[in-house]
């Protein structure tokens, strides 16, 4: 899937979920997808940072679409695990998420997540999320 495709897929399977709140997927190619969320007051916590459950809640995204952009529109590809580091604050402004693939096997795909405010070269958190796929999708 692309991501015209990726992004068509969420809004349909996600039809109540804020648009500033889920992200977008920006770009997408074999092993790795980008996704931006724009910046909204309800991301931010006191000090004008980026709150650590809007971080987590972009990378879960960029890995579902990550997995779904190899495995086709699959919606019950779900979370089993998701290990975040927080490395820096993330400042206010427009967060990215750049996820690579690590593996995707028959049962569970994995992949790593860097995301920042401010540029690639300042990450501001880390993630390795694992993804359960149902039986008969790779």
């Amino acid at each position: 899937m692309d991501a015209a495709a990726l992004n068509a897929f969420m809004l349909e399977a996600f039809p109540d979920a804020p648009r500033t709140g889920r992200g977008v997927v920006i770009e997408a190619e074999p092993g790795r997808v980008v996704t931006r969320m724009d910046d909204g007051a309800r991301m931010l916590r006191p000090g004008g940072v980026v709150s650590g459950p809007t971080m987590m809640g972009l990378a879960d995204t960029t890995v579902y679409a990550l997995v779904l952009a190899h495995i086709g529109p699959v919606p019950m590809a779900v979370t089993t695990s998701l290990n975040i580091h927080f490395l820096r604050p993330a400042k206010a402004g427009p967060v990215t998420a750049e996820g690579r693939l690590l593996r995707l096997g028959r049962r569970i795909a994995t992949a790593e997540v860097s995301i920042w405010t401010e540029g690639p070269d300042r990450i501001a958190a880390h993630a390795v999320v694992a993804y359960a796929l149902p039986d008969g999708t790779t």
